[in-house]
């Protein structure tokens, strides 16, 4: 949450400060520079004793106000050329000053006026300029009045920001929750959330979207099961039915013919069963999980392999200790791919196994055969893909042993990848967390 957070508070603060600076530079522009009325509403007290009390004197009781101001003010007070002054003021001001208007130098804490512009006050006034100095002006601390004005509403917009991203980070946790959940195989996670939360119209697409997606594939599983199921008894009367016919004829071309006849009716019950072990791989029963010392299942997966290959070799790690799992379906998932490794390898297969982290463990199986092209990897996990169907009766089997490796894997937790090998194939790489009981 604190990412979402800060980066949208600043963004919040950064328009702030961009709106500032052009509320200062619009001010500026069609009213005036701020500090120079900042720094007039500090010299007010002055300007008004000059114009209220000096300038409402009578013509020849104008120079002693003025010096009975002089002794009680802190301020400065004195005469000096028009011409002297127009050098000290900003350019910009000038022009006002010869106006007869009060020029304030904000930096200096300098005031200027002119006497008079018609010489009334004494002889040559209207060529002499009032100077006053040390007046009380303090820009600085009318910026950090400005700072802390500042501050106040940064940290009072904080606190709803936090409240709101609080609340909003919540519900995107939840969401991401729900589509861990839905994406690992439960279908039935939904995110439940209030009405009043702020993506509650989302969260609830969502529930639609995955009610969808759940009864798809609710249909689609009960179909292929029950499709499944159904054929298993037309396909043991028509075994039983080769069986007799063979058992009752003597002519060997007959003979041939049923034995053929028989192999296709085997691979087809094959394929049932593969298609019924998918539909029990994608249900949402819970795994057989279980504490299993992992280096002699691997090796009984390499045993398995019927006839077995005269160059697979078993190259497992000494310190593989025990995983928590389901022992069946991970033994499936590593027959299957080295039972496809045998099929396409030239000679040279490699089962291994290691730990490369305390919590993980990886399983890789590579062969020296034509290998995977790149673009066919993600592809090659979905049901009954094959890279070259040409080859189906050279290699059999109906491209569902990847597939069935890939979901196993997927319910532990896992990822199963395939890449280059160095044998010259491909390379299976089977990554597990390791989930101790309990």
């Amino acid at each position: 949450m604190n990412r979402i957070f800060f980066r949208f508070f600043l963004l919040v603060m950064l328009s702030i400060t961009a709106a500032t600076f052009v509320i200062y530079f619009a001010i500026s522009l069609l009213f005036g520079e701020p500090l120079d009325d900042i720094a007039r509403r500090q010299a007010s007290g002055q300007i008004f004793l000059l114009e209220q009390y000096v300038d409402k004197a009578p013509t020849d009781e104008w120079l002693g106000r003025l010096n009975k101001v002089r002794e009680v003010s802190d301020v400065r007070f004195d005469l000096i050329g028009l011409a002297d002054a127009l050098q000290s003021v900003p350019r910009g001001q000038r022009a006002a000053l010869e106006r007869g208007e009060v020029v304030l130098d904000a930096a200096n804490k300098t005031m200027f006026r002119r006497v008079d512009l018609t010489g009334q006050r004494y002889i040559g006034s209207q060529a002499d300029v009032l100077r006053a100095e040390n007046l009380p002006i303090d820009i600085g601390l009318a910026l950090k009045m400005e700072a802390v004005r500042y501050v106040i509403v940064a940290l009072a917009l904080l606190v709803p920001i936090a409240l709101w991203s609080r609340s909003h980070w919540q519900g995107l946790q939840a969401l991401s929750h729900v589509a861990d959940e839905f994406g690992a195989g439960k279908l039935s996670a939904r995110a439940h959330m209030k009405r009043s939360a702020s993506i509650y119209p989302l969260a609830e697409r969502i529930n639609h979207m995955a009610g969808r997606i759940e009864a798809l594939m609710v249909g689609q599983k009960n179909l292929l099961h029950s499709v499944s199921h159904e054929l298993r008894t037309p396909i043991a009367r028509l075994g039983f039915g080769l069986e007799l016919l063979q058992a009752k004829t003597d002519d060997p071309q007959l003979q041939r013919r049923i034995g053929a006849m028989g192999a296709d009716l085997a691979e087809l019950d094959e394929l049932v069963n593969e298609l019924l072990g998918m539909a029990r791989l994608d249900s949402e029963q819970a795994l057989q999980m279980a504490l299993f010392p992992l280096a002699p299942l691997l090796r009984d997966c390499a045993d398995s392999v019927q006839p077995v290959p005269p160059g697979l070799c078993c190259d497992l790690a000494p310190n593989l200790g025990s995983l928590f799992g389901d022992p069946r379906l991970l033994a499936r998932a590593v027959g299957n791919l080295v039972r496809n490794a045998a099929k396409y390898a030239a000679h040279d297969i490699v089962l291994s196994a290691r730990r490369p982290t305390t919590d993980s463990v990886q399983i890789t199986v590579e062969d020296d055969g034509p290998g995977i092209p790149e673009h066919e990897r993600e592809r090659i996990f979905e049901p009954f893909f094959r890279l070259d169907r040409s080859r189906d009766r050279a290699t059999g089997g109906f491209g569902l042993g990847l597939s069935i490796a890939h979901k196993a894997v997927a319910l532990h937790g896992g990822t199963l990848r395939v890449e280059d090998s160095n044998l010259g194939g491909a390379r299976f790489v089977i990554t597990l967390p390791d989930r101790q009981a309990g």
